[in-house]
């Protein structure tokens, strides 16, 4: 008799966390951060738009702290949505899954009708070409309303003018981390075992490969400058850095 035992969907999103965290140094303290200020400038009651939720990190610690909250999770991974819809089920209508690639043209159009208070984004960005991050934040200023704010924890390096920080944020990074193969080795670990293990997932993985040998590869990451350009560009009023650590890990704040 086959065995159609469902995936422990907790027990998959605590295994990706920690391998997120073992990559991401001071990950928890970001999510904090962001938490914070969400804390000290947006009502209690709001709507949250999650971009390139995965499955749902920090979808999850918002609907925790923030009981009178809702969330629209966005990602473009099959794998991911999977998991998140089985592991955040119980929190029913105040969470919901949208299968969209963000940033793509059209990509709006997969979201539920109606203005969001807050825009957060987690290590989901980084890869992203100018058209496409410039489309993304004219149509971040389109769906928040006005005072609404956009926090985008991710990495966002050093450009123009500050090429020495750049350099000794590189080296500060290799030093605790080593090669890029073995700072991420954890997440390509994670990946293999999943695909594995989980056969009910099966379909997702082959249908996540389909989607992502469509996508262009990472022309490398845009300085922060760009970012703040770009979003002030777009209409947003007030941009800044309200969390930095040395390896240009940051979290920028937007408000429309």
């Amino acid at each position: 008799m086959q065995d159609t035992r469902e995936p422990d969907w907790a027990s998959l999103l605590d295994s990706w966390d920690e391998q997120q965290d073992s990559c991401i140094p001071n990950r928890q303290a970001k999510f904090e951060a962001m938490l914070a200020v969400l804390e000290a400038y947006v009502p209690s009651s709001f709507k949250a738009l999650d971009l390139g939720s995965g499955p749902g990190s920090l979808s999850l610690r918002l609907l925790r702290k923030f009981p009178e909250a809702s969330v629209v999770a966005v990602d473009f991974d099959p794998v991911l949505l999977m998991i998140g819809r089985g592991a955040l089920r119980h929190y029913g209508k105040r969470i919901r899954w949208v299968d969209a690639d963000i940033g793509a043209v059209g990509w709006r159009s997969h979201l539920p009708s109606g203005k969001f208070d807050v825009v957060v984004s987690s290590t989901a960005i980084h890869w992203m070409d100018k058209e496409r991050l410039r489309r993304l934040y004219n149509d971040l200023a389109r769906i928040l309303r006005k005072g609404g704010v956009f926090l985008n924890g991710d990495v966002m390096p050093w450009g123009r003018g500050t090429e020495r920080l750049h350099e000794v944020a590189e080296k500060l990074r290799h030093s605790r981390h080593g090669t890029l193969e073995v700072e991420f080795a954890p997440w390509h670990q994670w990946w293999e075992k999943v695909e594995k293990e989980e056969e009910e997932l099966a379909p997702r993985f082959r249908e996540r490969k389909e989607r992502f040998a469509r996508i262009p590869a990472s022309k490398g990451m845009l300085p922060i400058q760009n970012h703040v350009r770009m979003l002030k560009g777009a209409g947003f009023s007030e941009v800044d850095t309200i969390w930095q650590n040395l390896l240009e890990d940051r979290v920028l704040a937007a408000i429309l």
